[in-house]
This record gives structure tokens, C-alpha cells and sequence, in this order.
């Protein structure tokens, strides 16, 4: 028999899908919304994170729904919007995760004042600062 010399398939002719560049609105949280970042990655599509709401931080435990497996990788330290459940005050659901940028923008725009962002760096869970100055 002769050799495999083929490259196969019709997926080397693909291009890559390039949208870096792209500019996105900002998305704020709404009622039963709340910002958080990710202290730990648990497995089976569930992270743990620490959550800024009124509650005065909180860690829950939170499942990555089915839109954003495989597409959206979600890292140790990335913010994140959660969706509270009603029934389940220690669990909630990840409805998207915010670019390193758009975290810089929330903070610019001081959306949560427990929120202080540096990417790569934890949030402060410091006092909230006053908007004025």
C-alpha cells in the first residue's frame, strides 16, 4: 500500500477566526446581578468565586452554564457577572465574563465600590472609596 502523503481534510483551508480587535458594550449588572472574580477553578464546569453585593462579599460556588462551555475559558482571578438564584443564596450561575479591559473600565467608572480591580491582581476587599476628588 502507498503511504499517507495527504495533508486530509478541508480544515487546513479555514481561516483563523480573528476578532481581537473587536469593541464590545459594556455590560452592567442588573437586579439579582452581581460582580465577582474567580478564587478557584473546581472542575466539571462549577468555579469558586467572591462575590461584590450588598451582602458585603461573599464566596459562592458557581456553574458555567452551557453557553459559554468551550467558548469562554474562564482563569483563576477573571471578573465576572453571576445571575443570584432565589433559592440558593451560596450558588449562582456565570452569565459572562469580562475582558481584561472592560474590568479596567467597571473600575474606571467605579460601578461597585468594593470593586478594586488590577488585572492579574485580586480585588481589594478594602472600604469603599468616595466619588468625589
Amino acid at each position: 500500500m502507498p503511504k499517507n502523503k495527504g495533508k486530509g481534510g478541508k480544515n487546513r483551508r479555514r481561516g483563523k477566526n480573528e476578532n481581537e480587535n473587536m469593541k464590545r458594550e459594556l455590560i452592567l449588572k442588573d437586579d439579582g446581578q452581581s460582580y465577582a472574580q474567580v478564587t478557584r477553578i473546581l472542575g466539571s464546569g462549577y468555579i469558586e468565586a467572591f462575590c461584590f453585593d450588598n451582602t458585603g462579599g461573599k464566596k459562592r460556588i458557581c456553574h458555567i452554564r452551557g453557553k459559554l462551555r468551550k467558548k469562554v475559558w474562564i482563569n483563576q482571578g477573571d471578573v465576572i457577572l453571576v445571575g443570584l438564584r432565589d433559592y440558593q443564596d451560596d450558588k449562582a450561575d456565570v452569565l459572562m465574563k469580562y475582558l481584561s479591559d472592560e474590568a479596567r473600565e467597571l473600575k474606571r467608572i467605579r460601578v461597585d465600590m468594593n470593586l478594586g480591580v488590577a488585572v492579574g491582581i485580586l480585588f481589594s476587599y478594602a472600604q469603599p472609596v468616595s466619588m468625589e476628588g
